[in-house]
């Protein structure tokens, strides 16, 4: 056995450690990880110019949207609406909800096109409301998203759109007229020209100085300067426009925290029972281990020591034989109860750390076990070491006695994710026979459903013929932050 320190990367692995938020891909049998940003923002001025481009073509696209939008909301809603006494307008009505949902979808789509943030939308298609065709059909009725995204089509992006078109309109025509002026105006005729907006500043500024200036030559410098005015502060009104857009939609047509929150109780609400249940079959399968262990051999000593006690004065030569049989079951009892408690927090846990634990379970492990433990600085939670060690516990007794192996690989390491909040990794790997599935009733689905009890995830690779790879990811706070809170 050795005890070895864990890299952050394992290229030689046949899976690589989980990343917190794909539990999809994962609870599939797909181990994956996700990439971080390849590179930070840029940030400053020129950062701005980069999505002028963009930003651009979002602020120009939005009124024509803006003006199709209201008039196909309007031209079916209220269509739908007349003919609401002839049933069918309900259904055209409710048609008019699904457009202004595929309108505001639209305009987030275009949001992140532009460079904002992705706006986290609403479940549409959440399993409790899949109550029957009709309950479906008309679940836009009671769904306040949908009035929303409607109100967003029919009123607020048609305002909203008409005034940051005309901006963009006018401050681009501005910027690049004014700093363009000098070289297309001389072609255009000025015969008759009776206002000069130079003239009009100049005396503004200077009153009764009576500067004279020629008309034709401070006319283009002035409009030069403006342009490059508008031009310098191009970049900034593009972003205050889009990011009026997003705010917008980020009010109206993104997610409710309430809903976060409904999801949040759901997720704590399955991880409770399946604590519970996994607290459940790991008594049941206690008490059966106790009854079909300890418990036969204390009541056969039972009986051995009421043989003794009849036949210790007629008989002592066959009592003395009892008696070292007695002795035999009452070791074997006291072990069979000593293996049972290392299941839940041997003694060895508790003082001398997980590492030390993890290797003296690898030791007394039938099969040979490579262990390799890197943990953070500093004390896990003691609930959390335990529920480590019990995983690792199972998982080696799962490879030991089912998977046909000759040699086991145990991994325990943790990670800080940043936001994502820290994780403790269990992987046991195991050279066998594989095709490994979580069966009703059986070791891996109590596993489970302990691992969903807090929160965590567990992964299975088990193609037929091996290996198998089996990793349990449990979330935890660290002590230093639970000891503050």
């Amino acid at each position: 056995m050795s005890t070895d320190t864990v890299p952050n990367d394992h290229p030689d692995d046949a899976t690589a450690i989980l990343r917190p938020g794909r539990t999809e891909e994962a609870s599939a049998g797909t181990m994956t990880s996700t990439t971080t940003d390849a590179a930070p923002r840029r940030r400053g001025y020129g950062a701005l110019w980069v999505s002028v481009p963009r930003e651009f073509a979002f602020l120009i696209l939005t009124m024509p949207i803006a003006i199709l939008g209201l008039t196909v909301l309007s031209s079916v809603f209220f269509t739908g609406l007349g003919l609401i006494f002839l049933v069918f307008g309900i259904f055209i009505v409710v048609a008019a909800l699904f457009i202004a949902r595929g309108f505001g979808t639209l305009e987030l789509v275009r949001l992140q096109w532009a460079g904002r943030r992705e706006v986290k939308r609403p479940a549409w298609d959440r399993a409790d409301r899949d109550q029957g065709f009709w309950r479906t059909l008309f679940a836009p009725f009671i769904d306040g998203h949908y009035w929303l995204y409607f109100l967003h089509g029919l009123v607020i992006n048609p305002i909203v759109s008409v005034v940051t078109w005309s901006l963009t309109v006018a401050w681009t025509s501005v910027a690049l007229g004014g700093t363009t002026g000098w070289i297309w105006q001389r072609y255009i005729p000025d015969d008759g020209r009776e206002v000069w907006l130079s003239e009009v500043v100049l005396d503004w500024l200077l009153p009764g100085e009576g500067v004279n200036i020629d008309p034709q030559v401070a006319e283009p410098i002035f409009e030069f300067i403006v342009g490059l005015i508008f031009l310098a502060t191009l970049p900034f009104v593009y972003r205050g426009l889009t990011l009026l857009h997003d705010v917008i939609a980020r009010g109206m047509l993104g997610a409710w925290r309430s809903e976060a929150l409904e999801v949040e109780v759901a997720q704590l609400a399955a991880s409770r029972g399946a604590a519970v249940q996994a607290e459940d079959a790991s008594l049941r399968r206690l008490e059966r281990d106790i009854h079909d262990g300890p418990q036969q051999r204390l009541v056969r000593l039972q009986m051995d020591l009421a043989t003794i006690e009849r036949r210790l004065e007629q008989d002592p030569d066959s009592a003395k034989v009892l008696v070292g049989e007695a002795r035999d079951q009452a070791r074997e009892a006291l072990d069979e109860l000593r293996a049972l408690s290392r299941g839940f927090a041997p003694p060895i846990l508790q003082d001398r750390g997980l590492a030390a634990a993890l290797e003296s379970l690898a030791s007394r492990s039938p099969v040979p076990v490579i262990v390799e433990v890197d943990l953070a600085d500093g004390a896990l939670p003691a609930p959390i070491e335990r529920n480590a060690y019990f995983l690792a516990a199972e998982l080696l007794t799962n490879a030991a006695k089912h998977a046909g192996a000759t040699s086991i690989r145990l991994r325990v390491g943790t990670r800080d994710e940043g936001a994502a909040g820290h994780w403790i990794d269990v992987w046991v790997t195991d050279n066998g026979h594989g095709g490994a599935v979580v069966t009703p009733g059986h070791g891996l689905s109590g596993l489970d459903e302990r691992v969903q009890g807090l929160r965590g995830l567990l992964v299975i690779d088990s193609p037929a013929g091996g290996p198998t790879t089996i990793g349990a990811h449990v979330p935890y706070v660290p002590l230093a932050a639970s000891d503050a809170v």
